[in-house]
């Protein structure tokens, strides 16, 4: 059994007011000057400590507001109200919704899971990833809880290739060199943005966070100065298509390359290993239409590690612009089983990757782990308003950021995470992550459940079989 995993969360304060789904609105007008106004009885001093932040020109008192409603409903003359924030509706887009962005900001400063007192109030189902219901049937044993160290719940996975067999010679040690491997505690791995108004702090956060975390950073090699340098051991350098220079010195300090798949990705791959054998490669494959067939080729041609990606709504390419990150995952698992490749390779995934809960579906979907970016960025108060690519100002000053400051603020997010994932296998009984892999046994798919339970039930039968009404 490895050794226990705990990350190291503590808060660490925004430095712009955060944007709340509702503001406060205060009219003087009409006051009766009550000798005991509710606006001092707020449970939360919300208007003691509100001010006026003359950087994003905003009332502050939104991010002390906890929505109780006290003040709203014991103003005797309804001065005090609660109305919409439109900033709030403007954040983000229709994937990366103001909620997902609140809720890292939340993680991000606190280190915690984010809790509603009130209730979860929407569908049950949606799109993507919120088409999978996980199984939650031994959230009953409390026993098994990986929080609060009742028991042990391994989250570790290892990068790299394993051999189908094992063959010994007469003494019983192994008859051949097995191949590198590297095991990272957490089943992350953390990439560079692909934009930021500071991307120089920003990776220098980042670095910092994957040497806290144990795990690796995913930064391009000529993005990698001297000083990130420093960080070798913690870093994935990804090489653009078909160029690397396997006499580069930070090869034999590093653990893991990147590469971008091309006709000549497999001739690249073993250059690099003749030159640095205990190196672990990875190949980078687009999630198009014959991303099945490509991943099994590398597989049975020895690859090691590949990462399918998709875009950043977790939609596939080309021809799989239409498919979801998590039905393109399953595809390719299912492939890899069939021909007898899947427990060789290491699959990552990327794309789309927005909460905890996509971690654990990614997983089930057939990955071993998952490679995430803007939920770093948006760690760092990113309002993901893309203004950095117009060559605009950032509202929140990622530019002058303090990387030790960033640093933890990631390592909360991912301290958070973690704590879902724990909760997760918990509550399914697992206590370790890998078995979660390709699990599909641990979850329901909404299409699958209307396909098979409840399309009969809502059709009549017919002299060709079942219909639906109305067909």
């Amino acid at each position: 059994m490895p050794e226990k995993y705990h990350i190291h969360v503590r808060p660490m304060p925004s430095r712009f007011p955060s944007v709340g789904k509702t503001t406060v609105l205060d009219w003087g007008e009409g006051c009766l000057r009550c000798t005991r106004c509710v606006k001092e009885t707020c449970p939360y001093n919300a208007f003691r400590q509100r001010g006026f932040d003359d950087r994003s020109l905003s009332d502050t008192i939104d991010t002390y507001c906890k929505n109780c409603l006290r003040c709203v409903q014991g103003c005797p003359r309804e001065l005090v109200v609660k109305a919409a924030n439109p900033q709030y509706r403007r954040l983000g887009d229709d994937y990366w919704t103001p909620a997902i962005l609140q809720s890292t900001w939340f993680q991000a400063e606190t280190g915690k899971i984010p809790v509603s007192g009130a209730g979860y109030g929407g569908p049950f189902a949606g799109p993507g990833f919120d088409s999978i219901w996980t199984d939650m049937s031994e959230i009953v044993r409390p026993t098994r809880d990986g929080i609060h160290g009742r028991e042990y719940i391994s989250t570790a996975i290892e990068l790299g290739r394993k051999p189908l067999f094992l063959v010994f010679d007469a003494e019983g040690r192994l008859a051949f060199e097995p191949p590198p491997r590297v095991e990272i505690p957490l089943p992350i791995l953390l990439a560079d943005p692909p934009f930021s108004a500071g991307p120089v702090p920003v990776r220098r956060a980042l670095t910092g966070a994957a040497r806290r975390l144990r795990t690796l950073a995913v930064i391009a090699r000529e993005n990698v100065d001297p000083e990130l340098a420093a960080e070798a051991e913690h870093l994935c350098l990804t090489f653009p298509t078909g160029r690397v220079d396997t006499e580069d010195p930070l090869l034999s300090r590093v653990r893991l390359v990147e590469l971008t798949d091309h006709e000549g990705v497999l001739a690249q791959v073993e250059a690099v290993k003749r030159r640095h054998p205990g190196l672990v490669t990875m190949i980078k494959v687009p999630a198009d239409e014959g991303a099945a067939a490509r991943v099994s080729e590398l597989a049975r041609a020895g690859a090691e590690a590949i990462h399918l990606f998709c875009d950043h709504h977790a939609r596939g390419f080309l021809g799989a612009r239409e498919r979801h990150l998590k039905d393109l995952l399953r595809t390719v698992h299912l492939t890899l089983v069939e021909d007898n490749l899947r427990d060789t390779v290491t699959l990552l995934a990327s794309g789309g990757i927005a909460l905890a809960e996509h971690v654990a579906k990614a997983i089930i979907c057939g990955a071993d782990g998952v490679i995430v970016d803007l939920p770093l960025l948006l760690a760092l108060e990113c309002r993901l308003c893309r203004a950095c690519q117009r060559g605009g100002r950032c509202p929140v000053d990622i530019d002058s950021l303090d990387p030790v400051w960033g640093t933890q603020r990631q390592v909360n997010l991912m301290g958070a995470w973690n704590h879902q994932l724990l909760e997760v296998l918990g509550a399914m009984g697992l206590r370790e992550v890998r078995r979660l892999r390709g699990e599909v046994g641990r979850a329901m798919f909404v299409e699958d459940l209307e396909r098979e339970i409840f399309a009969p039930l809502f059709s009549r039968p017919g002299p060709e079989g079942f219909r639906r009404e109305g067909e």
